[in-house]
């Protein structure tokens, strides 16, 4: 059967072996005998004879001399005889030469021939080369490569052969040496190979090659993908099959479609069937041991290797148990580790160290060390992969072999909120935050910062350099987080405190774990690079598996039941990650750990929250600090205190901002119980307020002084135009005198929009309470994580950390405002009124007291009616302008009165340029013009009596 070339891999290069090197040395034929060129006729030694009997007979005229002249003929003709004599002899002897050659060259060729292909089949055995020699199995040889052995055939020599032309002989035995017979036929195993045939026949040439590539490579340098039906059920047993990483080898059957992320592809045809795409290698099955191959555009015959599935099933047992012994895969990977079996196993705590036993690497423990292999871990996973479970593990672990005055634990769960709970009555455990903490949970990890500086100073304190010092006696604290990434969605100002805490928590024994879904664009590289230990359960994106392990493989673990679990586990020092099997723990064991727990509680490194309400007494009694008027208890968890807050004198303004309800008032009420001089409060009502801002700025309170101004938004509100702008800018006067002045202005606003806005901006000091919206907290310039929909009343932000505002058991109360009724006293009063219930009140009551009303028309008829006693003019602001002599009268030198109601007259009837006194419609109020002086405001008699309370000194 006449075999083509066959292309195979590039053999490898040349070992230094000085045997190999003569095994590739040239060897050399002698060349085929020449006949020698026929000598020439022997011209002048035929005529010397001759010339010389002439010259004999000459010189003695013998006839016998003539005799000498036959000698030049038979000269030349013994030596051509002689000539054909020498090349026959020659021949013979190159004849006898060149066979022996070819034959030590023939057995030569047939010996390295021998040692080349002993050669190429250890480097690239098939599954009877590795059945010969068990230590051939996942053996890393030079040159063997991703290459795969289809069968037997010829190859291409490396031998060569000069010499020889011109031999026939010669020439069929350089190309003799040229094919090597019985080589393995080699192509590259990612070509991706399609079989067809009978389908039994093709079935087990496929499971030989499938068990050929698995007896070469390892798992971790190839692995099965894909689904397996029954037909290919015993490539379950393969220990590849659960590998993580390496070459992925996919087995197909007729039909089936090609993964994408398959590297090797062995497909099963049926004959007739279009070969999938990326399967450069066609082999056409004729029989059990014969196949035709078609790649590369050559054509050649090969016999083929077979395997029975019983026998691929018992390779792939014994596969197993190798992969079991000698890489520590299990047997047996989809069956859970109790983590109570592991723990009976615990390894001794040396000094400082925090080993832990997390699961199984194969047959041998899974120990991880915080102090050794950290200081700072990264665990990712996805949902349902087994992190949580992996967290919890290594907690119990460590609390099971260590003792409340080694190892404290402060919990974080971001992902309901529900993971930690069952280790929250652990001794060791200090607290557990979850996600529904809300600002509790933020407050909690700022605490971290605080913990960082105590430790600095404890540790500073004896003397020692970081918490290795046998002088220092503090609790390793480790911070467990599960879902950082949701912890940092909530909260991303929170990174800041994980990266300090990660640069500086080796010396002072603070530990991170963090346990995120994703690693990639999550945790930035500053923390990143702090956290040296890193384990991976299955992620859905390659890039976050890089990101964490360096490679793909956690990316490709499995997403079954099999795989939950399953871990790559990587220390700074390892060179490529370790699979392990997470160990799990239940109930029995967290009660275990309480049950066997040593020492005291441990510190737990943050306050408690600000209590809910306070009083402004316990607040005065737990720090009196001079001059400060205490608004209410700060909360620092930065620095792991809470005092006494609150404003001096030389502050000059406060402002406190907050919704309906939210305390702004008791703020207020705060402030004025401590005053030592005079509180001023700006009233409520218009006009008590318009005469307490006209006082403010008249006559200065005293130094010392507390001004409290209510709903500073809505004050401008209360006025008309003129005198809302007469009123803020007095408040403005008063505000930017208050330094000078040395008063404290504290003022209450719901929103600092409008003209309130301008005087906010005068108030150096601001608190921020609750408001009814986000949208509210931002436009009052609040940070939008701040923003508490649940926050109690009184509790805000002031000076940047949360305050709860303390409340006052008793508000003073202002004087009770005690404005006389004016009454008549001229001779003459004008009464500028339209006709309404106050202005009929006010004439009924004067002409009760025996004061008579008349009308200004009356009064034009009859003037002489004024000599008889008092007299009220009375008339609608129109009459008055039609009768202007008597009103310059009046005006200039009696009374006029201009009733409330006719406050857009006033100016036109008084002929005053200023702004009177603001009096407020429908109260009974009227402004007073007496001989010509500027208008005041007077209360008149009637129904509506004074209300409210004095703008005064309480």
């Amino acid at each position: 059967m006449l075999r083509s070339a066959v292309p195979v891999l590039a053999p490898a290069p040349l070992s230094s072996d000085p045997d190999l090197l003569h095994e590739t040395e040239s060897l050399t034929l002698p060349a085929a005998w020449m006949r020698p060129a026929r000598p020439p006729l022997p011209i002048v030694a035929s005529i010397v004879p001759l010339i010389g009997a002439v010259v004999l007979y000459l010189v003695t005229g013998s006839m016998f001399t003539l005799l000498f002249a036959a000698l030049g003929p038979l000269i030349a003709g013994a030596t051509m005889l002689d000539a054909a004599r020498g090349a026959r002899r020659d021949r013979r002897r190159a004849q006898i030469d060149a066979a022996a050659a070819r034959e030590r060259v023939s057995a030569e060729v047939t010996r390295r021939h021998d040692a080349e292909r002993r050669r190429r089949w250890a480097r690239h055995p098939d599954v009877r080369s590795f059945a010969a020699r068990d230590d051939e199995i996942w053996r890393s040889v030079p040159g063997r490569g991703e290459a795969l052995v289809i069968g037997t055939g010829e190859a291409a020599s490396a031998i060569r052969i000069t010499g020889g032309e011109g031999d026939p002989d010669a020439a069929s035995l350089r190309s003799r040496a040229a094919r090597l017979t019985g080589a393995p036929v080699v192509v590259p195993a990612t070509d991706g190979v399609a079989i067809t045939g009978p389908a039994v026949v093709a079935a087990a040439v496929q499971r030989a090659l499938v068990v050929q590539l698995c007896l070469a490579y390892p798992p971790g340098e190839l692995r099965v993908v894909g689904p397996l039906p029954d037909d290919r059920a015993w490539a379950e047993h393969l220990p590849h099959r659960r590998a993580a990483s390496g070459l992925r080898l996919a087995l197909l059957g007729p039909g089936e479609t090609v993964p994408p992320e398959a590297d090797i592809l062995l497909v099963r045809e049926e004959g007739g069937a279009p070969h999938p795409p990326r399967c450069a290698v066609s082999i056409a099955v004729l029989s059990l041991e014969e196949a035709r191959v078609d790649y590369a555009g050559d054509v050649f015959h090969v016999d083929l290797e077979a395997l029975g599935s019983e026998q691929a099933a018992s390779i792939a047992d014994d596969l197993r148990v190798r992969a079991e012994r000698s890489l520590g895969i299990p047997s047996r990977p989809d069956l859970p580790i109790a983590l109570a079996e592991l723990l009976a196993d615990a390894p001794a705590g040396r000094g400082g160290a925090l080993p832990a036993l997390i699961g199984r690497q194969g047959v041998e423990p899974a120990v991880v060390d915080l102090v050794a292999d950290g200081p700072h871990a990264v665990v990712a996973g996805v949902t349902g992969s087994g992190k949580s479970e992996l967290l919890i593990s290594w907690i119990l672990a460590l609390c099971a072999t260590r003792s409340t005055r080694e190892v404290s634990f402060l919990l974080a769960d971001f992902k309901g909120g529900t993971a930690f709970d069952g280790l929250a009555q652990v001794p060791h455990v200090t607290g557990v935050i979850t996600d529904l903490d809300g600002a509790g949970a933020r407050r909690a990890i700022e605490s971290l910062r605080a913990e960082v500086r105590w430790r600095e100073s404890a540790i500073a304190g004896v003397g020692a350099r970081d918490i290795l010092d046998p002088r220092v006696d503090l609790p390793r604290l480790v911070v467990v987080v599960d879902e950082f990434a949701a912890l940092l969605g909530d909260h991303p100002e929170l990174h800041a405190v994980f990266s300090d805490v990660a640069a500086r928590g080796r010396a002072l024994g603070i530990h991170l774990i963090l346990g995120t879904q994703r690693a990639a664009g999550v945790i930035r590289e500053s923390l990143l690079a702090n956290c040296p230990l890193r384990i991976s359960l299955r992620v859905t994106d390659a890039s976050d598996s890089r990101a964490l392990i360096g490679s793909d493989e956690a990316a490709n673990l499995p997403g079954d039941a099999s795989g939950r679990g399953l871990a790559l586990l990587r220390r700074g020092g390892d060179g490529a990650p370790r699979l392990v099997r997470i160990a799990l723990s239940d109930a029995a064991d967290v009660d275990a750990v309480i049950a066997s727990a040593d020492g005291p509680r441990p510190r737990r490194p943050w306050l408690p929250a600000l209590p809910s309400r306070i009083s402004l007494d316990e607040l005065r009694s737990s720090g009196d600090e001079k001059g400060l008027f205490v608004l209410g208890l700060a909360d620092e968890p930065d620095r792991q205190r809470q005092r006494p807050a609150g404003v001096r004198i030389e502050d000059r303004g406060l402002l406190v901002i907050g919704g309906p309800g939210s305390g702004k008032s008791t703020a207020l009420a705060a402030i004025a119980a401590q005053a030592p001089a005079a509180v001023v409060r700006i009233p409520s009502t218009s006009e008590e307020a318009w005469d307490a801002v006209a006082d403010l700025v008249d006559r200065p309170p005293a130094p010392g002084s507390v001004v409290l101004i209510d709903d500073l938004d809505t004050i401008s509100a209360r006025f008309p135009h003129d005198h809302a702008r007469e009123v803020m800018e007095r408040l403005e006067r008063l505000l930017r005198g208050a330094g000078e002045s040395r008063i404290l202005v504290v003022a209450a606003a719901q929103r600092v929009t409008g003209a309130a806005a301008r005087l906010a901006d005068l108030l150096p000091r601001r608190v921020l309470l609750p408001m009814p919206s986000r949208a509210d907290h931002l436009a009052a310039g609040g940070d939008p994580v701040q923003f508490s929909p649940d926050a109690p009343p009184g509790r805000g932000r002031f000076d940047g950390v949360s305050i709860q505002v303390a409340h006052v058991s008793r508000t003073p109360a202002g004087t009770p405002i005690t404005a006389a009724l004016w009454w008549p006293r001229a001779r003459l009063t004008g009464f500028a009124a339209r006709r309404s219930p106050a202005a009929r009140a006010a004439l009924s009551s004067w002409e009760e007291r025996g004061i008579r009303i008349a009308t200004i028309d009356a009064y034009v008829t009859d003037p002489g009616m004024s000599a008889e006693g008092q007299l009220v003019l009375t008339g609608e602001p129109d009459d008055w302008q039609r009768h202007w002599r008597v009103l310059a009268e009046v005006r200039s030198d009696h009374d006029l009165v201009v009733d409330g109601s006719c406050g857009a007259e006033l100016r036109l009837l008084t002929g005053s340029r200023s702004l009177a006194p603001y009096c407020e419609p429908g109260r009974g109020r009227a402004w007073l013009v007496s001989a010509g002086a500027e208008p005041v405001r007077i209360v008149l008699p009637g129904p509506q009596a004074p209300t409210g309370r004095r703008a005064g000194v309480s």
